[in-house]
């Protein structure tokens, strides 16, 4: 596949200098390509990564994910746990854009705060991030500007994590002449406040980003940030021809590690191999992700109706065959952590492996759940078909073998992941592949995936138990942490009982980065955090 220089030459012209100033361009790749620099449009991670980078929110996370300001220098909660009050930064002005009257950005107020939550909310929008204010927020009377640096958000009752949802790069302010002015278009031509500023997208091949000249954060030495020239993102799609790249220093950073060269270059301990010391950094840290299997149970679908997955029992069967260890082990080179206590993954302050005990790897008990579903060692038990992506085909093929040994027949159908997507939304898909990275760091994300009000997303499964909503409302309404986690516990034990999702593994942020970068740091939400990043060149 051919390398795209031209984005980099005409970013370093424009930049005034020539190829060898020695610039600092920070050069990572999308193997997905990205589909929308819309921040209403970022639900998936690729778009989040570029999105963040042109964007900033009210309140952000660090790299503990305790939410600081950002927008936002401070904020007052009332009495009653519904009425948060933000005073921000005056300091703040939008990337300079043809849409302002004199072509220079204008200075960001309480205004454009009121306009980008609402926006989110606007059913012309279509943004698939509704769903973060939907019912908690009514859209007319909660989003107010007291004055140009005072914003009041109301929320309709008490919701612990909304500072967390806050901080999602939906919730990125955005200048309404801007999004005015192109229309739909505004997703190829973004404006914001953040450390860098749209330059140039040629979809499929190269993003380029410049740094931000007035961008308002500064070091603790006073010198201004971002400290990278630039930022380049290609969109390889091919994982080895990737991996060639970063070999050659054509690329700055890797996330994550394709299952094709795990083994040359990670132990099965997850270990960096001794021959690529000091030629690269591994750079390993939990990741707020759990990968699992779906089982749709929209009971007023006629699929459903005759689908064995609508039998609870099925669904145990399934979960107790599979041998997550091993997976984690030949599968991942030892990155990640079998999801053995439930949905809720490592890193959170409500996990705990006492308090939910989820599926062990119990093949007897297993064969004996098929039994008494009524298909002895499978017997009469029609073909699931389980339907994945390219990159998780190992991992479908591995969970069909394991089905298969205890007389389930699994049929394993690859699809690119927007037409899953594309199903997964529609109820189309009985048995599928999926993933749930958090928003924001409180188990009410993931919980959320199973609560009935939501549609898809997050509640791909259509889960529908009316004792899982009521304690995931009086969750929301709950102010003291060590109770809500009680009941979050108790919502996750439900999970497990009921089956609508077969948790596979709890994952770790996995970076390979050049030796010559410094100042990279990794959080649990693997957020690509590049303001404080330099370059050796």
């Amino acid at each position: 596949m051919r390398f795209i220089f031209i984005p980099l030459i005409l970013l370093l012209a424009a930049c005034g200098h020539p190829p060898t100033s020695g610039r600092q361009v920070f050069r990572y790749n999308v193997q997905e390509g990205i589909a929308s620099l819309d921040p209403a449009f970022a639900k998936n991670q690729a778009v989040i990564w570029a999105v963040k980078q042109v964007y900033n929110t009210l309140v952000e996370p660090d790299e503990q994910l305790n939410i600081r300001p950002s927008l936002a220098t401070r904020w007052e909660v009332a009495a009653d746990y519904k009425t948060y009050t933000f005073h921000l930064r005056t300091d703040v002005h939008f990337h300079d854009n043809a849409a302002f009257a004199d072509g220079k950005g204008r200075r960001m107020t309480a205004a454009d705060v009121v306009y980008s939550l609402k926006r989110i909310m606007d059913p012309a929008t279509a943004s698939p991030g509704a769903w973060i204010f939907n019912g908690k927020v009514d859209p007319d009377t909660g989003f107010r500007a007291l004055n140009d640096s005072t914003f009041q958000l109301t929320l309709l009752q008490p919701f612990h994590p909304v500072l967390g949802i806050l901080s999602m790069q939906y919730c990125s302010i955005v200048p309404h002449e801007v999004v005015e002015k192109y229309g739909k278009d505004f997703r190829k031509y973004p404006c914001g406040t953040g450390p860098f500023t749209f330059f140039l997208w040629e979809e499929g091949q190269a993003l380029v980003l410049h740094r931000n000249p007035h961008y308002f954060e500064k070091d603790s030495s006073g010198h201004s940030l971002p400290y990278l020239d630039a930022v380049k993102v290609s969109f390889q799609e091919n994982k080895a021809t990737e991996f060639l790249l970063f070999r050659q220093g054509q690329l700055d950073f890797m996330n994550d590690i394709d299952a094709s060269f795990k083994d040359e270059v990670l132990t099965k301990k997850g270990q960096l191999k001794k021959e690529w010391e000091g030629k690269l950094v591994l750079d390993k840290s939990p990741f707020l992700n759990i990968e699992y299997l779906g089982f749709l149970l929209d009971s007023t679908k006629e699929a459903v109706k005759i689908s064995p997955s609508r039998l609870q029992k099925i669904r145990l069967a399934v979960n107790y065959s599979i041998d997550r260890g091993r997976m984690i082990t030949y599968l991942r080179n030892g990155i990640g952590s079998p999801a053995n206590a439930g949905f809720i993954p490592v890193g959170l302050p409500s996990f705990d492996t006492a308090k939910v005990k989820g599926y062990t790897y119990d093949p007897a008990k297993a064969r004996q759940l098929l039994r008494e579903a009524g298909f002895p060692e499978g017997r009469g038990l029609p073909v699931m078909h389980l339907l994945s992506i390219p990159i998780y085909e190992d991992y479908a093929n591995y969970v069909a073998n394991q089905l298969q040994q205890v007389g389930i027949p699994i049929q394993v159908e690859v699809m690119q992941k927007a037409l899953l997507l594309e199903q997964t939304a529609k109820s189309q898909a009985l048995f599928f592949r999926g993933s749930w990275i958090g928003d924001y760091a409180d188990a009410e994300n993931y919980l959320a995936v199973f609560y009935s009000k939501n549609g898809a997303p997050p509640n791909y499964t259509r889960y529908a138990n009316p004792a899982f909503d009521r304690l995931y409302e009086q969750a929301l309404r709950e102010n003291n942490d060590s109770l809500r986690y009680l009941l979050y516990q108790e919502m996750d034990r439900m999970i497990v009982a009921d089956a609508p999702v077969v948790p596979l593994f709890y994952d770790q942020v996995i970076h390979l980065v050049q030796p010559n970068v410094t100042g990279f740091t990794s959080n649990a939400l693997n957020l690509l955090e590049l303001r404080r990043v330099k370059i050796k060149v």
